[in-house]
């Protein structure tokens, strides 16, 4: 399901498929059984708002979700670059050869991490993974060693630094695996079809009607576009772009 979370365009055509569905099978029962009477249209009335009400509570608690977690993914990118950054400078604490090879290595450490950001390919991700974590070791192993051989509190402070850039990436991964639970898109699809349904049977005959039960559907499939759309954070259009990351490698790389 995951899968199809990750392109809102899908999920916008199938919800939209399906709520539409959902309104023609409701219509088909009212047909089969006979109309609501006039005394029964305020009760039916009442329990329309009630489950109206409820799914826009749902669809509002959802997209608030995504939108936090969207916020989240934004600042652990500036967390990342700041991280990165700062333990660019402490290197100046280990020797000069060591604090050459770990600036190197944290230059096409960050461009990973960028290319991380920008990739929609799953098969290029799991090479950006692969490349990824051998650097991590490498860089690890490149701050270890001086600092087995001279454990000084300024080449700790070098450790220290590089266990932060570690430690934001694996917090970055993390924000990205937390996505709004499968639960709870199947209890926002539930309400909306029993919603679709009850609107379709307590729609009064005409042909004028149609195009006003389209409404409904309509706008309850954006809204699980939209939900979606920010939720994912490699397929959506609405994306955390790699700007403090990318800025701060044209500045290493200017110097």
């Amino acid at each position: 399901m995951n899968y199809i979370l990750r392109f809102s365009f899908i999920v916008l055509f199938l919800s939209l498929v399906m709520l539409w569905l959902s309104v023609r099978i409701g219509v088909s029962f009212r047909k089969r059984r006979r109309s609501l009477e006039e005394n029964e249209r305020d009760d039916f009335g009442i329990i329309m708002a009630a489950i109206l009400t409820l799914l826009g509570l749902i669809i509002g608690f959802s997209f608030s979700m995504a939108i936090t977690r969207y916020d989240q993914r934004k600042n652990l990118e500036e967390a990342e670059a700041n991280a990165i950054g700062t333990e660019y400078v402490r290197v100046d604490f280990l020797p000069a050869a060591d604090a050459a090879r770990v600036r190197s290595l944290l230059k096409s450490y960050l461009d990973q991490r960028i290319l991380f950001y920008k990739t929609r390919d799953d098969r290029h991700l799991r090479e950006i993974d692969a490349t990824t974590a051998q650097l991590e070791t490498d860089l690890w192993s490149a701050v270890q060693t001086p600092a087995a051989a001279q454990p000084t509190p300024l080449v700790t402070i070098a450790v220290t630094g590089m266990n932060d850039v570690l430690n934001s990436k694996a917090s970055t991964l993390a924000a990205w695996w937390n996505r709004i639970p499968n639960a709870a898109w199947g209890l926002m699809a539930t309400i909306a079809i029993c919603c679709n349904l009850l609107i379709g049977y307590g729609a009064r005959r005409g042909p004028a009607k149609t195009m006003l039960l389209l409404v409904l559907p309509l706008i309850v499939s954006i809204s699980f576009s939209l939900i979606a759309d920010i939720d994912s954070p490699r397929g959506g259009i609405v994306r955390v772009q790699a700007q403090n990351l990318t800025r701060l490698s044209q500045s290493l790389r200017s110097h």
